[in-house]
């Protein structure tokens, strides 16, 4: 095993940023090893580094690198399961499987990501109403505890572990290996409907008219106002037949080198004039009232990965993604409050999408629960841009929502107990797993589910 060099480590958001020994593991070996000898140093589990905030962050203890553990372990092409170790990237998966008429159960908005840290976060995609999130689609969880035994789980065997682990953004355990089932398509191309809506309600309609759709996901427009509160343009799904073939995109055609976020690594292109323009033309841009087409599937589940290192964009400050979903409500009144306070704080999204959930949810820190849920992008402006979350916080927070962990890089331990009501019987499972308190991020440090190494 290689000797750990101390590296500076950051989020895709680019804050916080720590500094931490960092291996990068080459054999399950080395794994085992790392926990047993460890001694009384914590240790965290890191994939493609594409959460967003301080969950795959550790000041000051091992981070262990887990993409070489990427092998394909078996599958079965009768019924699509496929075993592999946590490693393995959804890029990956798509590309070997997806010419042979298989793709994954679930996709987050960018294939940069390992199943290991699908799982972590029990991610979830375009068709959560139709297929939930990640950990409903995977079995014989292969999970490393700090004592050095490994165990198996899944919703039938241990499953107090295995929802644990499900959302549990690493802090159960090391996930080793997993299996997965793919879902069988005819081509790699996707028919798209898309609709645009001039306010919340008309959202709503347009979604609830394509809720037999598998996949469905909503630009939106941050800074829209009064009556134009909500607007945007509605991006409907399903996998075409055999013989299709989809646009690649535009991004996807030019050389990597031209489209590159560190370009433009300067936020002093995103500020208020550039934000309110670009949501203005992308709004007009949509057709006036619907559209067919039929494109790739890579610019319409992953159209930010065609930007290489997009998060650059936002300078050296970074970003904050803030994604939150609030419970049903006939007359909206949270989202439209939360809406409205965004549009009139000064502190101005750039992006932003908007979805409803279905109606599955996992138990302990998973995210995804019946209700819309809305992400918008941020440049980090400083202590205007914290204060305004704050505030949002506890708008969710008494509206019975919570914010996406895996997104999160700020959020407090009284408002995370409030959004999290099942966090101590979490925390218990966590604890019985973990009883040398080993696995440890900043994220877990900062919400208390992780306490100090015992002297």
């Amino acid at each position: 095993m290689h000797t750990p060099s101390r590296q500076t480590l950051e989020g895709w958001g680019r804050y916080p940023r720590v500094d931490s020994d960092v291996l990068r593991a080459e054999s399950r070996r080395d794994l085992v090893s790392a926990v047993t000898s460890n001694g009384e140093h914590p240790v965290l589990a890191r994939g493609l580094g594409r959460a967003y905030g301080d969950a795959a962050l550790l000041d000051g203890g091992l981070t262990l690198l887990m993409e070489r553990l990427d092998r394909i372990l078996d599958f079965d092409p009768e019924t699509g399961w496929l075993k592999c170790e946590s490693g393995f990237s959804l890029d990956d998966l798509v590309r070997i499987f997806l010419p042979r008429g298989w793709f994954p159960p679930v996709v987050p908005g960018t294939r940069f990501v390992t199943v290991g840290g699908a799982l972590a976060s029990d991610v979830h995609g375009k068709n959560h109403h139709i297929s939930g999130s990640w950990a409903s689609h995977v079995r014989n969880v292969e999970l490393l505890k700090s004592t050095g035994e490994i165990v198996f789980c899944d919703a039938e065997r241990n499953p107090d572990l295995f929802w644990a682990t499900a959302g549990g953004q690493g802090l159960t355990g090391i996930i080793l290996s997993m299996e997965v089932r793919l879902q069988r398509v005819e081509s790699g191309a996707i028919s798209m409907e898309t609709t645009r809506f001039r306010d919340l309600e008309e959202f709503l309609d347009v979604s609830a008219a394509h809720v037999d759709w598998p996949y469905s996901v909503s630009w939106i427009d941050g800074l829209a106002r009064g009556k134009s509160l909500g607007r945007g343009s509605f991006m409907a799904g399903r996998h075409a037949p055999a013989g299709s073939k989809g646009k690649a995109g535009l991004l996807s055609k030019l050389p990597r080198a031209l489209v590159s976020g560190r370009f433009l690594e300067s936020n002093l292109l995103l500020n208020g004039l550039s934000a309110r323009m670009f949501n203005a033309v992308y709004y007009r841009k949509q057709f006036s009232k619907r559209s067919r087409s039929t494109v790739s599937v890579y610019p319409f589940f992953f159209p930010l990965d065609a930007v290489d290192r997009w998060n650059r964009m936002y300078g050296k400050r970074g970003f904050f993604q803030y994604q939150f979903v609030v419970p049903p409500d006939p007359q909206h009144l949270a989202l439209k409050q939360l809406l409205t306070a965004i549009s009139e704080s000064g502190t101005l999204p750039f992006l932003g999408v908007i979805k409803e959930f279905g109606t599955e949810s996992h138990p302990g820190l998973s995210f995804p629960r019946p209700g819309v849920t809305v992400a918008l992008d941020f440049a980090n402006t400083g202590q205007n841009t914290l204060e305004l979350f704050t505030r949002l916080d506890d708008m969710v927070a008494d509206a019975g929502g919570r914010v996406y962990l895996s997104k999160d890089a700020r959020l407090g331990v009284d408002a995370f107990r409030r959004m999290y009501p099942e966090w101590e019987e979490w925390k218990r499972v966590r604890d019985e797993a973990d009883p040398l308190n080993m696995f440890q991020s900043e994220l877990g440090r900062r919400l208390g589910l992780v306490g100090e190494m015992p002297a």
